[in-house]
């Protein structure tokens, strides 16, 4: 057998166990947030597991904020808000961080329904509302399973560069492959962040809050990073510019988008990075 010819099997029998699930069917299944067949391949269990890991070592690296009132207040939102999602396998943790180094107006979801969110953006956010909709933005991203699906994602990327590495190619192709693959990361990405937006509006309705709070949350968000130094434009910008999320989710909650959020939309905003 030729160095050519044990390549190819190679890189047949790894096509091979990259689609036996997808064959199988046995690993789809319909997620009840989105109404989307899916390919999970990792278990609610591991999920859970893979948070409580993730949880312990934020922990270790940022301090918790220093006033439990905030801490409640948001424990408070966040409980009312988990009522309504739709996964039943999810038990919610909300936790509040202080960090100590700089300002940071940020929050984050880990896999199995652990939510953080940083003080200083509390403080910005200011009302019930603001707060609400920035929390059910970041439960949509575990109810959709964002972060599970990343991971597979950047696995099966992986794989399917090594494979191709193993057959020889022409000049370019390999370097091709490897930016249509980041293309397709990166698109995911922006449909990840749209998907946990439209799935926001849909947990603040159940839960009472006024959706336009989402709009007013990202507003607010905008004009902070708006006073940040310029940051240099990224080819693979996984987010969408919050003028552009904030102007589709106008369309989402009003059915119409107003002047203001189209000309912010048409003219860009290079600090909008989330």
């Amino acid at each position: 057998m030729n160095e050519i010819t044990r390549r190819k099997k190679q890189m047949f029998f790894i096509v091979i166990l990259m689609t036996v699930p997808f064959v199988s069917g046995a690993l789809l299944a319909v997620n009840p947030a989105t109404d989307e067949e899916e390919l999970i391949l990792v278990s609610a269990d591991k999920e859970r597991e893979m948070g409580r890991k993730f949880d312990i070592a934020v922990k270790k690296h940022y301090k918790l904020s220093v006033d439990p009132l905030t801490q409640q207040r948001v424990k408070a939102l966040g409980d009312k808000l988990a009522i309504g999602t739709d996964r039943g396998d999810i038990i919610y943790r909300f936790t509040v961080l202080n960090d100590k180094n700089e300002e940071n107006y940020n929050a984050f979801a880990a896999p199995g329904g652990y939510i953080y969110v940083f003080d200083d953006l509390v403080e910005l956010l200011e009302t019930d509302n603001n707060i609400a909709a920035v929390l059910a933005h970041e439960m949509g991203h575990i109810e959709a399973k964002h972060s599970v699906k990343r991971m597979q994602g950047s696995l099966a990327a992986t794989l399917l560069i090594l494979a191709a590495s193993q057959v020889p190619q022409e000049n370019g192709s390999r370097e091709a492959a490897n930016m249509a693959v980041g293309q397709l990361m990166s698109a995911y990405s922006r449909h990840d962040e749209r998907q946990a937006d439209e799935l926001s509006v849909k947990y603040m309705r159940r839960a009472g809050f006024d959706p336009d709070g989402v709009l007013t949350a990202l507003g607010k968000l905008r004009q902070e990073r708006q006073k940040a130094p310029r940051m240099a434009y990224f080819v693979y910008k996984s987010h969408p510019y919050l003028s552009e999320r904030i102007a589709y989710l106008r369309t989402r909650i009003n059915g119409y988008t107003d002047f203001d959020a189209y000309i912010n939309l048409a003219s860009g905003d290079e600090t909008d990075e989330r």
